[in-house]
């Protein structure tokens, strides 16, 4: 897989709500996959979905510890995000600088 399919693979795991709780629950440590399900309203199964989604997209990994399934953050594609984003972050920048600049004027001419 090419970096630009990791991407677009992280960047659709991250589009559920789920998923992104999943990993924000695992950004304070490794967790069992039963553990990750708690907060959810959804079947053991369905939450194992989104985890095998997350884990193909790389976000993730998953060993066996016993009995039990503890899954992992990796942090190398957060990076990879992180990489990308950051590269039009001077383009955002500038569009809100313009907003506000924008909003201020409006707020002005209305007094």
């Amino acid at each position: 897989m090419n970096e630009d399919d990791q991407l677009d693979a992280a960047f659709s795991a991250l589009a559920h709500p789920a998923r992104r709780a999943i990993l924000a629950r695992l950004a304070q440590g490794t967790a069992s996959v039963k553990a990750l399900a708690q907060p959810f309203e959804m079947s053991l199964p369905a939450v194992s979905k989104h985890i095998r989604v997350l884990e193909s997209a790389g976000l993730i990994t998953r060993e066996r510890d016993a009995q039990f399934r503890l899954c992992k953050l990796e942090t190398k594609p957060i990076q990879k995000i992180s990489s990308w984003t950051e590269q039009y972050r001077h383009i955002w920048d500038a569009r809100f600088d313009m907003m506000d600049t924008l909003l201020t004027d409006m707020k002005e001419s209305d007094q």
